[in-house]
């Protein structure tokens, strides 16, 4: 049996192993496939199973390979895939739940110490001469800021919300929450559900873990932003179009927003004309919040896991049942 990973290398750059996969068939992985409907179909080819992280596949791709029998998705979101057309060609489509949980949880507290810091900022000044030159024992460029206290303001209150607001109470931080679905369960009198407005208001840092839906695009706007506290604090582990960037653009360099710090945007990777490249404080790192090493072993163990059981005629994580 044909399989053919069109992109395995962001997921897998040397450091895993595909054994788990080559015991299931005989794979083609590919590091990359240019994002050409004609390169894509070339690289399929005859396959009977694809695994893609980012590589699209569109109706116009599925119709062209009808030996395609499954999908693998090497990531949480499938928007990469018409999984409508997935459906009615007969091709199992599955995702992989959960895998990076931690480690993006782990990154938004990165970034939040970062901006209340400014750690590495303040090492290339010491390394420059700075610290030397001073006339005192110590000295800052930034504001430093103590978080406990203040308030997190986390929109989406799944896995990964949830996970970094256990995070922050280690830092002494009050937390609510703007979700859809409650659990209130999950409700204490440091950990509250709100609506987005009073979240806006109430909101010492923002972070965003929702999905993109017509709903939460652009969820960070001019409209929104003017709701904020003034130097308020705000975080995109999630996705890139979460934010419209111009307007934020523009609240980073008039103040009303302190500082922010982005893993993602709206086009990737970041085009040298992105708006936020031209704002103050933001931080802006390459989509690597989902990357460490050990959520990678997850990601690729669960996937293997996914084929197995489609092979095995019990297909799990299916998003196009």
């Amino acid at each position: 049996m044909k399989i053919v990973v069109l992109d395995g290398y962001t997921v897998n750059p040397g450091d895993l192993s595909w054994s788990g996969l080559e015991k299931l068939g005989n794979p083609i992985i590919y590091d990359r496939t240019p994002y050409s409907d004609d390169e894509i179909v070339e690289a399929i080819d005859d396959a009977t199973i694809l695994l893609t992280n980012k590589t699209p596949l569109s109706r116009k791709v599925l119709e062209k390979v009808p030996s395609v029998k499954y999908i693998g998705l090497l990531a949480t979101g499938y928007n990469v895939v018409d999984v409508v057309a997935a459906k009615e060609l007969g091709i199992t489509v599955t995702n992989v739940p959960s895998y990076g949980t931690t480690a993006v949880a782990q990154m938004t507290l990165a970034l939040l110490l970062e901006m209340c810091h400014n750690a590495g900022h303040h090492s290339r000044a010491v390394k420059q001469g700075k610290w030397t030159k001073s006339k005192d024992f110590c000295f800052w460029d930034f504001p430093l800021i103590e978080l406990e206290g203040k308030t997190l303001g986390i929109i989406g209150f799944g896995r990964i919300g949830r996970a970094t607001a256990k995070m922050a109470r280690a830092f002494g931080m009050d937390i609510v929450a703007f979700n859809n679905s409650k659990r209130p369960e999950l409700e204490t009198n440091i950990c509250s559900y709100v609506g987005l407005d009073e979240l806006l208001s109430k909101s010492d840092v923002i972070s965003l873990h929702c999905p993109l839906t017509n709903e939460t695009a652009g969820i960070i706007n001019e409209k929104n932003i003017s709701k904020m506290k003034d130097g308020v604090m705000i975080i995109n582990t999630s996705r890139g179009p979460l934010i419209v960037e111009r307007d934020l653009k523009n609240a980073l360099n008039n103040g009303k927003v302190a500082a922010a710090a982005v893993d993602v945007v709206s086009v990737e990777p970041i085009e040298k004309e992105n708006d936020l490249l031209k704002a103050d404080n933001c931080i802006i790192t390459p989509h690597i919040a989902w990357a460490p090493k050990e959520s990678r072993t997850r990601l690729l163990n669960t996937a293997i896991g996914n084929l197995d059981a489609f092979l095995k005629g019990s297909p799990i994580n299916v998003v196009n049942k």
